[in-house]
């Protein structure tokens, strides 16, 4: 029975998705993809205009930070909106890890997609340095250098990508994003001189 145009459409993101962080944006056809979401490979051109729109797609459709403004409401308070915004930054990187690989893989080897990338990253930790500067503005963090303070809280947000590296010294395998984003703002914060805490 054939899907309706949009499941295909999904059905080729998502594929692309899984084969991009696997096998890396190089190492996958377009073929591949096709196989994998049992497609006719002119769909992908059809839908999409080639691989490349794939990628952009990929990230249009399925990054959770792509429409900041529904997290507006959030984002009054530099307290709650740093807490959240951390929470879900670890929850995205934790729960969907393709996605997170890929972001991985295309900054760390630099490619030409790394500006797409970046174009989706840098209005979120914008938006995180936003939080730090209003909340140093009301008194409510301590810091000297927002850009640095920045740099650490991304560290803080993103150490947990190291886990894999290093599993037998943390003692645990599998990361569940809860406790690990609850104790990730609790160090923040301490580090921000932040005393109470709502969670």
């Amino acid at each position: 029975m054939e899907q309706p145009e949009l499941d295909v459409k999904t059905r080729i993101l998502m594929s692309a998705k899984k084969l991009f962080a696997k096998q890396g944006f190089e190492g996958t056809t377009v073929r591949q993809i096709c196989e994998d979401a049992s497609v006719n490979i002119a769909l992908v051109s059809y839908h999409f205009g080639g691989k490349d729109k794939v990628f952009t797609a990929i990230f249009e459709q399925l990054f959770p930070g792509y429409d900041l403004e529904q997290y507006k409401e959030q984002m009054t308070d530099p307290v709650k909106g740093l807490a959240f915004a951390v929470k879900e930054i670890i929850s995205f990187t934790l729960i969907d890890k393709e996605l997170s690989d890929i972001v991985q893989q295309e900054l760390t080897m630099r490619t030409h997609r790394k500006e797409i990338v970046l174009s989706f990253l840098r209005p979120v930790w914008g938006l995180v340095k936003q939080l730090l500067d209003l909340g140093k503005a009301q008194g409510k963090f301590r810091f000297e250098s927002s850009g640095e303070t920045l740099l650490m809280v991304m560290g803080v947000c993103l150490s947990h990508k190291l886990m894999i590296n290093y599993e037998p010294l943390l003692g645990f395998k599998d990361a569940d994003p809860e406790p690990i984003s609850r104790q990730a703002v609790q160090f923040i914060f301490r580090g921000l001189g932040v005393t109470e805490i709502d969670e």
